[in-house]
């Protein structure tokens, strides 16, 4: 069920899938295009088919313009991995990130943590909705 923001004109709401298009156009407008495959259609597809929960924000209507995006893969118990949060610039600084995690973790519980990897520009964001910074992480970086 979509939720309205405490701005009536956004509201939020978990989908099985977003139009891909729409999904390209968030990342390149909020600059995760430049380390996102934008250009290769399939494999945004993709990701979006394997993804099993997308949150997002649509400006005045459920089936409104897509201006922010939380694409996660979770087991809904005990872990959940947060891929993406884009939001388009001209809805940057109005607390859609903020609200596009609140929404997240209101639809994953209170026994789900959440887990990102954040762009270096995104670090202060992250830090000041409340999200600890964890030194303890790992990763195989993908070849391509």
């Amino acid at each position: 069920m979509p939720r309205m923001s405490p701005s009536p004109a956004i509201v939020y709401a978990r989908e099985a899938t977003i139009d891909v298009a729409d999904f390209r156009r968030v990342l390149v407008d909020s600059g995760l295009g430049a380390i996102r495959p934008v250009d290769d259609t399939p494999r945004l597809q993709s990701m979006l088919d394997h993804a099993n929960l997308i949150v997002t924000a649509r400006r005045d209507h459920a089936q409104g313009e897509l201006i922010g995006v939380a694409r996660c893969f979770t087991d809904f118990s005990w872990s959940c991995y947060l891929s993406e949060l884009a939001v388009s610039p001209s809805a940057q600084g109005l607390g859609i990130g903020k609200g596009l995690l609140d929404e997240t973790r209101r639809q994953l519980g209170p026994t789900v943590s959440l887990i990102l990897a954040s762009v270096p520009e995104a670090v202060g964001f992250y830090e000041r909705a409340g999200m600890a910074r964890i030194d303890e992480a790992f990763w195989y970086k993908r070849e391509r």
